[in-house]
């Protein structure tokens, strides 16, 4: 069993920025990607971006050259480094891990820019 905890989030004006953390523990070998989604209230969950463990990433286009998700191994952890934030960034961010069985969720870490 893999278990997620995300921690980071808070208030930050735009044009600020945050750095998300994502640790794993348990099976964390059997893991094959991490990444990030984010809901706002009344939306669907929306895919911010992901990185395998070949350290390929990806991002949405909305996120893109803004956002940088990296890794490290030692401490089994992923961030998500979350620059220029705007208004619309605002949502519970959820990291995820793809396993072999399936995918596991994190609880939500709330993230709120202000105007």
């Amino acid at each position: 069993q893999v278990q997620l905890v995300e921690s980071g989030g808070g208030l930050v004006q735009a044009g600020g920025s945050l750095r998300l953390s994502c640790a794993a523990s348990g099976s964390t070998s059997s893991i094959n990607a991490v990444g990030w989604y984010r809901q706002a209230p009344g939306t669907q969950r929306e895919w911010v971006a992901t990185i395998t463990t070949g350290g390929n990433t990806n991002y949405a286009d909305s996120v893109k050259g803004r956002f940088t998700i990296s890794r490290d191994n030692a401490k089994n952890t992923v961030y998500l480094q979350m620059n220029s934030l705007k208004p619309e960034d605002t949502g519970n961010y959820y990291c995820y891990a793809n396993t072999p069985a399936r995918i596991v969720w994190g609880q939500g870490t709330q993230v709120t820019v202000s105007s």
